[in-house]
């Protein structure tokens, strides 16, 4: 798996102006346990370069998606990370590797309790979950030093930028299920300017709730 990202990561070095990435999340996609994150019938397709169903019309993204959207965030040791859409818990437990916190997400109930009990199982404890409208993040946690969104939104969530520390940078895919969506590089300089930065076409499921 690790071999078709890294092959992907070459095909697409133009898009996201580097040729490989950092060796740190390349070691943590090897090490977590993938299988454990899908649907027990298509665990033999978890190793895949793909996205896999896991349920309530969600997906499990694919692995060079999330290799680049937790590489161009730039997770450190000391960060606390901010997640909209738990869905299985895969790019939760991706992170709760190379940060200090993770706080994690799911609008969807019954798949929000799964990935706790899962994460849970597997020893991931210090990654915090809840089950709600991630549009609106997490406010009593905040601020945020990075934040990753893994469903398309039709646009950047307000309060997901002011809960953006400044210095900090968030990951999201924006645009409709129908049209070719755009991940984007959102960063928050230490003045608080936001400069957005469009990396590469992208296909996710749609964020869900009311707005």
């Amino acid at each position: 798996m690790v071999k078709l990202i890294e092959q992907d990561v070459r095909e697409t070095s133009d898009y996201l102006e580097k040729p490989l990435l950092d060796t740190r999340i390349m070691k943590v996609l090897s090490e977590v346990p993938r299988h454990e994150f899908v649907p027990i019938e298509i665990r033999n397709q978890a190793y895949q370069n793909r996205p896999l169903p896991i349920g309530y019309g969600q997906t499990i993204s694919q692995p060079y998606i999330v290799a680049i959207m937790t590489d161009l965030i730039g997770p450190k040791a000391e960060h606390k990370a901010l997640e909209i859409g738990t869905g299985s818990g895969y790019q939760a437990a991706v992170l709760s590797l190379l940060v200090d916190k993770v706080f994690s997400m799911e609008i969807v109930e019954p798949l929000g309790k799964q990935a706790q009990k899962r994460l849970i199982r597997l020893g991931y404890q210090n990654i915090e979950t809840t089950i709600a409208d991630g549009y609106h993040g997490w406010e009593s946690n905040a601020p945020f030093d990075i934040i990753i969104v893994t469903a398309a939104a039709s646009h950047i969530p307000p309060p997901l930028i002011t809960q953006l520390k400044p210095g900090g940078k968030m990951i999201i895919p924006v645009g409709s299920r129908f049209m070719t969506q755009q991940l984007l590089l959102v960063e928050k300089n230490p003045e608080e300017k936001v400069t957005v930065r469009q990396i590469l076409p992208v296909r996710f499921v749609p964020l869900t709730g009311e707005h």
